[in-house]
């Protein structure tokens, strides 16, 4: 794979158990790109998203991520792989028994992480990007949708990722939240020279924010304009 590709696959089937989802599927994303993933519920979303971060094995075809090979990982290496991508939900997933920093200190001794001050200058530096400097000390039930995306941001940055997947960031947000995280999802793309992949049922997004768009159809991936995606 070139230095300048952090998702090559090639010629790719996708299963789920002995299903199978996708068929022939190729697909790059560069250091600094951004592509959007459209397509029905149940055509596949989910289960490329999956492959990307080792969820479900690669089987047949070629594939690599952030420089790990699909067909080559196990589930002893799955969480190096994991540690080099950053991922964002829909629905935050924020531990609610803890506040935010000790959310984000989690993630960092959880994956490896032992520094206390090396952790503390981490959170801080993640959370001056996504414009809650000073709001480490909040319970996620005490801040927005909207601040609770941006903590779920922080905590994808973390380990400086390769690549971010984000399913529907944007689906529990209201329109002025939506520009807002879309403003910054492009500014990290663009400042961290991220890969990122973002599925979405919100096309308005992709007219106002226009990036590579790619459909999954019939059990197939294909590159379309965003002119043509309704």
């Amino acid at each position: 794979m070139s230095d300048s590709k952090i998702v090559s696959i090639r010629n790719a089937n996708i299963y789920q158990g002995k299903a199978l989802i996708l068929k022939n599927v190729n697909l790059e994303v560069g250091k600094g790109e951004f592509v959007y993933l459209i397509g029905k519920t149940g055509t596949g979303k989910s289960s490329l998203l999956k492959t990307l971060y080792g969820d479900l094995y690669l089987t047949e075809g070629e594939g690599s991520v952030a420089g790990f090979d699909l067909k080559d990982l196990k589930w002893q290496t799955v969480p190096l792989l994991r540690r080099n991508l950053g991922i964002v939900f829909q629905d935050f997933r924020l531990l609610t028994d803890r506040n935010v920093h000790d959310n984000l200190e989690f993630v960092l001794k959880s994956t490896g992480w032992k520094d206390k001050v090396l952790m503390k200058e981490k959170i801080e530096n993640v959370m001056s990007k996504v414009g809650l400097k000073s709001k480490g000390f909040k319970m996620p039930y005490e801040m927005s949708g909207g601040e609770q995306q941006r903590v779920d941001i922080a905590r994808a940055l973390l380990n400086n990722p390769k690549l971010i997947l984000a399913d529907e960031p944007t689906g529990n947000l209201d329109p002025d939240t939506t520009d807002e995280i879309m403003q910054l999802l492009f500014s990290i793309c663009r400042d961290y020279q991220t890969g990122f992949v973002m599925a979405t049922h919100d096309y308005t997004i992709i007219q106002k924010y226009p990036a590579r768009v790619v459909r999954v159809e019939n059990g197939e991936l294909r590159e379309v304009t965003a002119a043509g995606i309704v």
